[in-house]
């Protein structure tokens, strides 16, 4: 059976730490990613996946409509829109690129599938960074972004809600109550969108799962994490962890 080819953009970032005792300090740079858990998961799927790191994207995220048609879905986490959208010969140069949010937008209308997963650096993110509203891609999303800061950090955590048809092939082979999750983006549902989850009423019962269509296309989005620290080890875990992503894909490109 031939795979579907997936297309994973963000999920890696590089931290500096600086060492001082006493006198004398130095310092350190380590470099992580927050997709190994899904990776691992997902390795004898349905799908093949390519991984591709924030700090790659930047350049070798494909800048035509075809280079993006090579995948079956494109998957965007805790990856901001700058990134798309300053290449480096437009950052470095000034010279003019195509715009890859437009990009994504043509991809989906014409039969591509988009999911963006949450965190720090997506939908609108941390301080408003990720800066996703009233774009290209907000514009294929079923969910519009909020203009501030849109995290929502849940300490204590919270248990998602299934509130769609426990039918629907997202949902399906899911069994008893889901694990906790720790923090979630803000979002707002558009008309005609399928919710499928939501975060708990405690915290207003806000989209976590959502599905929606856009010309040909399919878009979903996932606002909690794929893993650490919204997303916990107990998550991970989970059998269904597994099956729920992989359900997410089957759909998006079905």
């Amino acid at each position: 059976m031939t795979k579907k080819k997936v297309l994973l953009a963000g999920e890696s970032w590089i931290s500096t730490a600086t060492h001082i005792k006493g006198f004398d300090q130095f310092p350190t740079v380590t470099y992580h990613t927050g997709a190994d858990e899904l990776l691992k998961a997902l390795k004898d799927s349905a799908f093949d996946i390519t991984f591709m790191p924030a700090h790659e994207a930047q350049k070798d995220f494909p800048s035509t409509l075809e280079g993006l048609q090579a995948y079956d879905a494109i998957v965007l986490s805790d990856i901001g829109a700058n990134t798309l959208l300053l290449h480096p010969d437009t950052w470095t140069h000034s010279r003019r690129t195509p715009n890859r949010l437009k990009l994504l937008r043509d991809y989906v209308s014409k039969g591509g599938a988009l999911l963006m997963f949450g965190g720090y650096y997506s939908f609108q993110g941390i301080n408003g960074g990720a800066r996703y509203r009233n774009t290209a891609v907000e514009e294929v999303l079923p969910v519009s972004c909020l203009s501030v800061d849109d995290r929502v950090e849940v300490p204590e955590g919270f248990t998602p809600v299934i509130s769609g048809d426990a039918s629907h092939p997202i949902l399906a082979s899911l069994s008893g109550e889901l694990p906790y999750l720790l923090g979630f983006n803000e979002v707002v549902l558009k008309d005609g969108a399928n919710q499928l989850m939501t975060v708990s009423s405690e915290y207003g019962s806000m989209p976590l799962l959502v599905t929606g269509t856009y010309g040909e296309g399919r878009s979903l989005v996932w606002t909690s994490d794929v893993g650490p620290h919204w997303l916990p080890p107990e998550f991970i875990a989970w059998p269904g962890y597994k099956t729920l992503f992989e359900q997410m894909l089957a759909w998006a490109t079905d």
